[in-house]
């Protein structure tokens, strides 16, 4: 086999960096849009720029037929995965919402291990999950006020997390038993116009509209998010896959969680202290062993989004 080219090991770093960034990039745009109507132009506008970069190459969209798969898929994967990131970063920090979201191959597990023909949790694995609780016990354990406000709405937040990996773990089983033969960017393009359409519906009734000002950093955070977030840090998500083997492109989860909390340390005051180095690496090391790699090499799925933030 020829080695991979250098570009895709140069789209493996934009996807490390990029989805590493969107963290902060949410709870900066939430300034100036509430998170489901945020959610929904952010997906609504990438997902019909991507409709129009496959109509101009001359390819076909996914058939009304399969509308329903995809726009379950973007409910689950959109609407929750991403919507309830979108909500906790309203209490809790971009950098600590990176590492629970790191979780999500927890929730994956769990998910495959009650389908018949799906993976069962082996010892390892299931040593994994617990260090990784244990890892996000340690991260938050001094936040966790149940006689406040602000620590209800912090608790809430962490719940809204685990909804969203939840609903990830979800869609990504659903779309592996559901596959669509079309254009790849195209299935996607669905997803997100889907996704975004349900979080507007969300964000209109629950009268999101009176509190969006389109002004200052948050709307050049969402413009990030839809363009580089949305659009380009998935295409080189899908480039990477291409010439480099899943276990190397899934880096990017260990990787974005560092980027996302030094980068709210940096600019938005987010705490870091070694208590949050001790419990991210109880964490990366529960998802490594959760983590396994398969006896037999899985065909690659990339007609799904890759990352809930």
């Amino acid at each position: 086999m020829s080695s991979p080219p250098r570009l895709a090991y140069a789209a493996l770093v934009a996807v490390c960096v990029i989805w590493g960034t969107t963290y902060l990039g949410i709870r900066v745009a939430l300034e100036a849009v509430p998170p489901a109507l945020m959610g929904a132009f952010r997906w609504i506008v990438a997902g019909t720029l991507l409709v129009a970069y496959v109509r101009v190459r001359g390819q076909a969209l996914p058939h009304v037929a399969s509308w329903g798969s995809l726009a379950l898929q973007g409910l689950l994967m959109i609407g929750f995965g991403n919507g309830f990131v979108n909500w906790a970063e309203q209490s809790v920090p971009s950098g600590l919402a990176a590492v629970v979201i790191a979780t999500a191959p927890f929730f994956m597990a769990g998910v495959e291990a009650f389908h018949a023909e799906g993976e069962r949790i082996s010892r390892r694995a299931f040593l994994g999950l617990v260090l990784g609780f244990i890892g996000i016990f340690v991260l938050v354990w001094p936040d966790l006020h149940f006689d406040d406000r602000q620590g209800s709405n912090f608790v809430l937040g962490l719940l809204a997390l685990q909804a969203a990996c939840l609903g990830w773990a979800i869609g990504s089983s659903y779309s592996k038993r559901h596959p669509h033969g079309e254009s790849v960017i195209g299935a996607t393009a669905v997803q997100m116009i889907f996704g975004g359409l349900i979080m507007l519906v969300v964000g209109t009734l629950a009268g999101e509209w009176s509190r969006v000002s389109f002004h200052g950093r948050g709307v050049a955070a969402l413009a990030y998010l839809t363009v580089a977030g949305s659009i380009a840090g998935f295409v080189s998500y899908i480039y990477a896959l291409k010439y480099l083997p899943v276990s190397t492109v899934s880096i990017y989860a260990y990787i974005n969680p560092l980027i996302a909390v030094i980068l709210g340390a940096l600019f938005l005051d987010e705490p870091f202290s070694a208590r949050t180095v001790v419990a991210m690496a109880i964490v990366f090391i529960g998802v490594a062993l959760v983590k396994q790699p398969a006896t037999k090499p899985a065909p690659v799925r990339v007609d799904r989004l890759a990352e809930p933030a």
